[in-house]
């Protein structure tokens, strides 16, 4: 065999080599594209859950709300949720003496996005936003009030005063599986006032759902949920 023709018959044998060799790999590298594929469904249940921080601060102050929740599960990562509450006060003010009650519903829709790099772990860390409304009544006396033309005590009765809130909140939480179905939930949330009805003596106190108006914009909720 002469050096040209052992030269044409490496390159030729190489040819085959690799014409043999690249489908191979090309399919190879499909296989392994196809095992990264996520293959959790659209819809992944949903769980339902009751705030106790709210329950436990209307039983040992002035105010509090009865919360629960509804939560979708989409592919383990988005989280759509409404929350639905009973706000109510019936408080006196320590100083003033002015009396203030109220008690209605309101609503909360939003999503939570999972930032857990593990999607389907049993912990999850979790940032939201939320649209946040409440219409309600309130009631306001006081017996005490001084009066400036003849002395004495006067007093002032609002009742069934109408009122309306609209707001936003920003929320980051942790989700940890305590039991088989059962999870606990803890959240901090920024509040941010969009809209009110003003009332003709000013501010409310107190607003379902939003907590007292004039006070810190930061909330929390302890929730304890339950996958269904």
């Amino acid at each position: 065999m002469t050096l040209r023709a052992a030269i044409f018959a490496s390159i030729s044998s190489l040819a085959i080599s690799l014409c043999t060799a690249l489908p191979a790999a090309a399919q190879h590298r499909v296989d392994v594209e196809q095992e990264t594929v996520d293959s959790t469904a659209l819809f992944n249940g949903f769980a339902v859950s009751v705030d106790l921080a709210g329950i436990a601060q209307y039983v040992l102050g002035d105010y509090g709300q009865f919360e629960g929740a509804l939560r979708v599960n989409l592919l383990d990562r988005y989280f759509p949720i409404i929350e639905v509450g009973l706000g109510r006060s019936d408080a006196e003010g320590d100083v003033t003496h002015t009396k203030y009650y109220t008690s209605a519903p309101y609503f909360r829709i939003g999503a939570d996005y999972n930032l857990s790099k593990n999607k389907h772990d049993i912990y999850r860390i979790f940032g939201g936003v939320r649209y946040a409304m409440t219409s309600f009544k309130c009631d306001i006396s006081n017996s005490t009030v001084a009066d400036p033309n003849f002395g004495g005590k006067a007093d002032y009765h609002f009742d069934g005063v109408k009122c309306s809130y609209h707001w936003a909140e920003l929320v980051l939480g942790v989700d940890a599986k305590l039991w088989g179905p059962i999870h606990l939930g803890w959240s901090a949330r920024y509040r941010k006032r969009l809209a009110y009805k003003r009332v003709d003596f000013g501010e409310v106190w107190y607003v379902p759902g939003y907590g007292v108006s004039d006070s810190s914009n930061i909330s929390g909720t302890f929730n304890i949920i339950f996958d269904i």
